[in-house]
């Protein structure tokens, strides 16, 4: 386990970086409310179960997940931060980033079973019209898009806490901007929308576009994310399409 004090101007600073990026740890909730309302939205044919129990389980993991994200985010908006309240913070974070991967591998584990059941029915010709089956596949395709920029974001160089109260470990991929400002003596940290156009460039073109992964982890990550795209837009999608001739 991680070790870190932090005290004085190390910890102001810390803190700074926390607050300036409160807002991606929100994004990252929305982005979860919006799989669920892509989860309702699909038909029940690639429907898990009863139609609300996949999202109300992610619901509710975010309720909590939002009400810690909010008081870890308060303690960190005040302006006394002794070592003790740092480690409050740092444990605080290391729960709330065991529930986030919790409920993103809940997601991950929902989607692809989604897509299980669409390619089962459309081997077995019960696929129904074309047009169901676009908007099905369109919901697996921006659920698995959306769910590995949590699953990056997550992992990146530990953990989005320890980018802001902890020492970051070694980074798992490299972003253009990171090189740029290496050479000006910058410290860019990348942010969710970062972690969420490199999943998009992944899931559309199949491959790293501007950002590289560094290690083993984030390119398993990658490659698991283009197999279910890959799945999405060449069997299930070019299928609708050939229905809809």
């Amino acid at each position: 386990m991680r070790i870190i004090v932090l005290n004085g101007p190390l910890m102001d600073d810390r803190l700074r970086i926390l607050r300036s990026h409160e807002g991606d740890f929100w994004l990252a909730r929305a982005a979860v409310v919006v799989i669920a309302g892509l989860q309702l939205a699909a038909s029940e044919r690639v429907t898990l179960g009863p139609r609300l129990l996949a999202p109300g389980l992610e619901i509710a993991l975010l309720i909590p997940l939002s009400i810690g994200t909010a008081m870890t985010h308060r303690q960190a908006r005040r302006t006394a931060a002794p070592p003790p309240r740092a480690d409050w913070l740092l444990r605080r974070g290391r729960t709330l980033r065991l529930l986030a991967m919790t409920l993103t591998a809940l997601v991950s584990l929902v989607n692809f079973g989604s897509l299980v059941l669409l390619i089962r029915e459309l081997l077995t010709g019960e696929g129904g019209g074309g047009e169901t089956l676009l908007l099905d596949a369109a919901a697996i395709w921006l659920t698995n898009m959306i769910a590995f920029a949590l699953w990056f974001w997550s992992l990146d160089r530990g953990s989005p806490t320890y980018h802001s109260l902890g020492e970051p470990g070694p980074p798992d991929f490299l972003f253009s901007a990171m090189l740029k400002d290496a050479q000006s003596g910058a410290d860019w940290r990348p942010g969710f929308i970062d972690y969420l156009y490199l999943a998009f460039t992944n899931a559309t073109a199949l491959s790293p576009a501007d950002t590289l992964p560094l290690t083993g982890r984030a390119k398993l990550l990658m490659m698991l994310q283009a197999c279910v795209s890959l799945l999405t837009i060449v069997i299930v999608a070019a299928r609708a399409v050939n229905i809809l001739r």
